[in-house]
């Protein structure tokens, strides 16, 4: 077969293609060279520091002191003397009863007093006077013996007579219904004309102190055993004078007062595995009530020579463990297996896998590899923590 050579023309612009061609992927080749150079990425140098750590707890507030308010006498109420929601002080009226049979039964015991001093004052001179008698022999032994009996016995009633009488006082006392605690009344249950009874099952009004208050928080058995191995092995110091204890309320704002941790329960809850822990706060405004629901962040003690890394730094291999990539001393990337089980703010405290002085990337993650050269770039701590 006999083929026909190209015309000079066209070889001409296929040599011109090809050179286009060759130039075109160097340069491809070229910025695939530069694309695979060494990727820029922020570090953070790590350094130990005395670190005070807290834990964040649920918690409720409950009131210092409940005092429900019931009758110790039954009657007919004539009038209630206080407002609903009202502060209240210990002593004050709070219900008025029906007085009128009380004050007749305290009229009758003071009578039957009165009587009986007067038996008694009769009974003291007859025996006075028979103890004369028996010295000459004027009366028989037996009647002095009665005489010196009855004085006795008139002693006896007249004590008695004034127990009744200081009964009677008493429950005459108990139809002025008082506040047994200082604090805030809530609702009555009742209105002028009820008829109460003594020691009934439904309190007339419950009084609840304020101020301070308690928040009962709940902790797991777990943290609270690696808080004591932690406190046992040195890891952590305790702090001066009690745990002090801030509150995040419900809106996410701050209480501005912080309180103290005031006991830890010494058993765990069999369902929840749960510790309850009770702190008092201050509570000058009422801004804390019964029921609410609220977020304590507890100060636990002071970790010497904490490390901390920012959380954006902490990733989580397929394994669940937590890793981070430092930089060694070849400038390539590492990925380090770190321990840590909670966060101080933003950052995770480090328990084991980093020492002060290491290179943590904190900025540029999604560009490199275990392995890979990287051009680390200093970070603030301040930067790399917001």
């Amino acid at each position: 077969m006999h083929i026909k050579q190209a015309s000079p023309t066209l070889q001409a612009a296929a040599a011109v293609l090809l050179t286009l061609t060759l130039s075109s992927c160097g340069q491809q080749q070229a910025g695939g060279q530069q694309q695979q150079g060494p990727a820029k990425v922020g570090v953070l140098t790590l350094s130990a520091q005395d670190t005070v750590v807290s834990k964040e707890l649920p918690g409720r507030v409950s009131a210092f002191t409940v005092a429900d308010v019931r009758p110790q006498v039954g009657g007919i109420i004539q009038k209630r003397l206080f407002a609903e929601g009202s502060e209240v002080k210990a002593g004050q009226t709070l219900y008025q009863i029906n007085p009128e049979t009380y004050r007749a039964a305290y009229q009758t015991a003071e009578a039957a007093l009165q009587k009986a001093q007067a038996t008694q004052v009769s009974a003291e001179l007859k025996a006075k006077r028979y103890a004369e008698l028996i010295q000459i022999k004027a009366i028989s032994k037996q009647d002095n013996d009665d005489a010196q009996a009855a004085w006795l016995q008139a002693k006896a009633d007249v004590a008695s007579a004034k127990a009744a009488l200081e009964t009677a006082r008493i429950n005459l006392s108990y139809t002025s219904i008082t506040a047994p605690v200082s604090g805030r009344i809530g609702k009555s249950s009742v209105t002028a004309g009820a008829l109460v009874t003594a020691n009934q099952a439904a309190a007339l009004a419950t009084i609840q102190q304020l101020s301070p208050v308690y928040v009962d928080l709940t902790q797991s058995s777990v943290d609270m055993l690696r808080l004591r191995r932690d406190f046992a092995s040195g890891a952590l110091h305790g702090q001066n004078g009690k745990a002090r204890v801030k509150l995040i309320l419900e809106d996410g704002s701050e209480y501005t007062t912080a309180g103290e941790l005031e006991f830890s329960d010494v058993t765990v809850d069999a369902g929840t595995g749960m510790v309850t822990l009770r702190a008092v706060f201050p509570n000058p405004r009422a801004e804390l009530l019964p029921g609410m629901f609220v977020r304590a962040r507890l100060e636990q003690g002071v970790r010497n020579h904490a490390i901390l890394v920012p959380q954006q730094a902490v990733s989580r291999n397929q394994k669940g463990e937590p890793t981070v990539m430092v930089v060694g001393p070849d400038n390539k990337a590492a990925l380090r297996v770190i321990k840590t089980t909670q966060t101080v703010g933003s950052r995770w405290l480090v328990d084991g896998g980093l020492a002060a002085g290491d290179k943590v990337i904190v900025e540029g993650l999604q560009k490199v590899q275990d392995g890979m050269p990287v051009k680390p770039e200093p970070l603030q701590a301040a930067s790399a923590a917001k």
